[in-house]
């Protein structure tokens, strides 16, 4: 069974940092590409940050471009989402999730995480 379980998320002021994991289970990890999205209340859910697996290239939505570093840990299983610079804006429940391929342009997300509250305080 595919299992994904995020963690990491909290209360921070504006400008502080997090880092978020997402441990994963039930399938070869180093083979798929692991992405992060993000929901607040009332938007629709958006791509954050995709890492592939192949070669650990990552990709960022403009909105946390320099702020926000996936790396990971093969070994280990887990993702992680450094978060630094947090804004009131970036407050939303974050999810991670298992690409159906090891490289994230054109991956198709179908295993979701329970997600994890991030809430930034102005």
């Amino acid at each position: 069974e595919v299992q994904l379980v995020e963690s990491g998320g909290g209360l921070v002021q504006a400008g502080g940092s997090l880092r978020l994991s997402c441990a994963a289970s039930g399938f070869t990890f180093d083979d798929y590409a692991i992405g992060w999205f993000r929901q607040a209340p009332g938007k629709e859910r958006e791509g954050v940050s995709c890492i592939s697996s192949s070669d650990g290239s990552t990709i960022y939505a403009d909105s946390v471009k320099g702020r926000f570093t996936a790396s990971r840990d093969n070994a280990k299983n887990t993702v992680y989402l450094q978060m630094n610079s947090l804004k009131p804006e970036d407050t939303a429940v974050y999810y991670c999730a298992a690409g159906d391929r090891s490289w994230c342009p054109g991956a198709h997300f179908g295993s979701w995480g329970q997600g994890t509250q991030v809430i930034v305080s102005s």
